[in-house]
C-alpha cells in the first residue's frame, strides 16, 4: 500500500494537471490569450496541482530524511550520495531553501503518522527497500487530525498547514490541572474548524496571526509567559556601516511595540485611514497628497519628531484629531474589583483592538489605572448604542462597539486593522434612508469602502429569528461583460471574541 499512489492526492494531481495542460498553448504557456474566467480557472487548477505535488515532496523529503538519519552512519542515504544530511540532499535535488525543506520534512512526518505502513531497509547500506507493517501509532487528537486531513484533501496548502500548526501549537493541558482533560483539546478542535473555514480568504500571514489569537484566547496563562519571554529579549542596537550610514535594529516587547504601531498608524492615517474625521479633513487630505515622502520616510520623521519633542509635543499638531494610543478589548468577566478603592484585578487577557494580539492581565491592569475603561454593553438582542437617523455619522461609542464586534476591515481577505477603517451604512444613509445603528454599520478600510461604492457592491444583514444572531453578506455587482451576478459571500468577524475564551 502506498499513500501517494492509492489516495485522493494522486487523483487530484493527475486531474488538475490534465486541466492545466488543456488550457495551455501548444507552443508555450500563452496565458495572455485566455479570457478572464479561463485565466482564473487556470490559476486555480495550477494551485490544486501544486498542493498535491507539495504532498509528494513533503512525503519524499521526510522519507529521505529518515533514511539519512545520523544513527545510520555511512550507510545513510545522504552519506552514500556524498552529502552530510538528508536536508542537504533534498536541497540539492529540489533547489529549495533550507527553511522550505525543513517545513516539507515536518509536513511529511505528519503525513507519515497517518499511514499504516512505513519503509524499513532489508539490508542496511544496500539501497534495497521494502514495505513492512509499522507498529501501530496512537490515534491523533481530533484537532490535529482535522489539520492533517485538510492538508491531504487539498483544503490547505503546506504553508497554510504550518501557519495553523505553528500559530495554534498544542493544547497546554498540563498548565490547567483544574480543567477536565478534554476541555482544551475540544476547544482546540473548535478553533481549528473556524480557522479551516477562514483559510480560503486569509493570506498565510493572516492565518498564522489568527491561529495565534485563538491560542491566546484559550491559554491566558501562556499569554503572560510568552509576553515575559519577549520582554526579556527586548533590545535596541545601533551600528555604522562602512559608508557612514547609521543603522538600528529594535526588538520590541508587546506593549511598547503596540504603542509604536499606534503612533505610526496615527502619522499615516491621513494617507490610508478614515476620510471623515472632522471639519478640516479635506484640507488635511490635500496636504497628505502633496507630501512626496514615502511611508517609510514619514514614519522615520515621526519617530525622530517624537524623540525630539518628547512628552511636551502637541498631539493636535502631530497627529490630527486622534491622539495615538493603545486600545485594549477585555471581557468584563475577566475584571474583578478586589479592594475598597475599586482597584481592578484582571484574571484573563486583553486583546489589542488593532490586530487582536493578546496582552497579559498585568499590562491591562496598568492601562486601567492610567487610562480607565469604556464599557461596551452586549445586549441579548444585539442592538447596543442605536441612534436611528438622528445622526449622520456613527458616534464614538458606536465605532468602539463595531470595532469590538468585527475587529478590522470586514471585506474578505483584507487585513486592514480597525484604525484604518471607516464605518459604512449597509443601508445607505442617503439613498436607502438607512439608520445609524450598530447593527447596520460595518468597518471597511478606505480602499474597500471606495471599491464597494464605486463598483456597486452591496452588503446585507440577515437575522436568525431563533438566535437573533446577525449574518452579513457581500453581494458582487453584475458582471460588466455577461451581466450575470455572482453568489454572495458571507462576511466573517475578525475580532478575537469569535474564538471564545477559556
Amino acid at each position: 500500500m502506498n499513500l501517494l499512489t492509492s489516495s485522493p492526492p494522486a487523483i487530484r494531481l493527475t486531474d488538475a494537471v490534465a486541466r492545466v495542460a488543456q488550457r495551455l498553448d501548444a507552443d508555450g504557456i500563452g496565458v495572455e490569450k485566455l479570457g478572464d474566467d479561463d485565466l482564473l480557472k487556470l490559476l486555480s487548477d495550477t494551485a490544486e496541482a501544486r498542493k498535491a505535488l507539495e504532498l509528494v515532496v513533503a512525503s519524499a523529503s521526510a522519507e529521505v530524511s529518515r533514511r539519512s538519519a545520523r544513527d545510520r552512519g555511512y550507510g545513510g542515504l545522504a552519506q552514500r550520495k556524498g552529502l552530510r544530511t538528508g536536508t542537504a540532499l533534498v536541497q540539492q535535488i529540489t533547489g529549495l531553501g533550507r527553511r522550505d525543506v525543513t517545513r516539507a520534512v515536518r509536513a511529511g512526518e505528519e503525513l507519515a503518522l497517518m499511514t499504516p505502513f512505513a519503509s524499513e531497509p532489508v539490508t542496511p547500506g544496500t539501497g534495497t527497500w521494502s514495505q513492512t507493517a509499522a507498529a501501530p501509532t496512537p490515534a491523533a487528537p481530533e484537532w490535529l487530525q482535522l489539520v492533517r486531513d485538510a492538508l491531504v484533501a487539498g483544503t490547505l496548502s503546506q504553508a497554510q498547514f504550518h501557519a495553523i500548526r505553528a500559530g495554534l501549537g498544542e493544547p497546554p493541558v498540563d498548565r490547567y490541572p483544574e480543567l477536565d482533560a478534554e476541555f482544551l483539546p475540544q476547544a482546540w478542535s473548535r478553533a481549528v474548524r473556524l480557522l479551516l473555514d477562514e483559510a480560503a480568504t486569509l493570506p498565510v500571514e493572516g492565518l498564522r496571526n489568527q491561529a495565534r489569537i485563538a491560542r491566546d484566547r484559550l491559554d491566558p496563562v501562556g499569554v503572560t509567559l510568552r509576553f515575559e519571554e519577549r520582554f526579556a529579549v527586548r533590545s535596541f542596537r545601533r551600528w555604522i556601516d562602512e559608508s557612514g550610514q547609521r543603522h538600528a535594529h529594535i526588538l520590541f516587547d508587546d506593549e511598547a511595540g503596540a504603542w509604536v504601531d499606534a503612533l505610526l498608524q496615527a502619522a499615516l492615517r491621513p494617507r490610508r485611514g478614515p476620510r471623515f474625521v472632522g471639519a478640516d479633513a479635506a484640507e488635511r487630505a490635500r496636504d497628505a497628497e502633496a507630501d512626496d515622502r514615502t511611508n517609510e520616510q514619514l514614519q522615520y520623521d515621526t519617530i525622530i519628531a517624537v524623540l525630539r519633542t518628547g512628552a511636551d509635543a502637541d498631539p493636535q499638531q502631530a497627529f490630527g484629531d486622534r491622539q495615538p494610543g493603545v486600545r485594549i478589548l477585555v471581557d468584563s468577566s475577566a475584571i474583578t474589583a478586589i479592594d475598597e478603592r475599586g482597584a481592578a484585578r484582571v484574571t484573563g487577557v486583553g486583546h489589542l483592538e488593532d490586530g487582536g494580539h493578546a496582552l497579559p492581565g498585568g499590562v491591562v491592569e496598568a492601562h486601567l489605572c492610567d487610562a480607565g475603561a469604556i464599557p461596551v454593553v452586549w445586549a441579548p438582542d444585539g442592538r447596543p448604542l442605536d441612534v436611528g437617523r438622528e445622526l449622520r455619522l456613527f458616534s464614538r461609542k458606536q465605532r468602539i462597539a463595531i470595532a469590538a464586534r468585527d475587529g478590522g476591515c470586514i471585506w474578505p481577505s483584507c487585513g486592514a486593522p480597525i484604525s484604518h477603517c471607516e464605518y459604512h451604512h449597509i443601508d445607505h444613509w442617503w439613498d436607502h434612508h438607512g439608520r445609524t445603528d450598530v447593527d447596520d454599520g460595518v468597518p471597511l478600510c478606505r480602499n474597500c469602502h471606495l471599491r464597494l461604492h464605486n463598483q456597486r457592491w452591496r452588503i446585507t444583514r440577515h437575522r436568525d429569528p431563533a438566535s437573533s444572531a446577525d449574518t452579513y453578506w457581500l453581494h458582487p455587482p453584475p458582471d460588466p461583460v455577461t451581466g450575470g451576478i455572482g453568489d454572495p459571500v458571507v462576511l466573517r468577524s475578525k475580532s478575537p471574541r469569535r474564538f471564545g475564551a477559556a
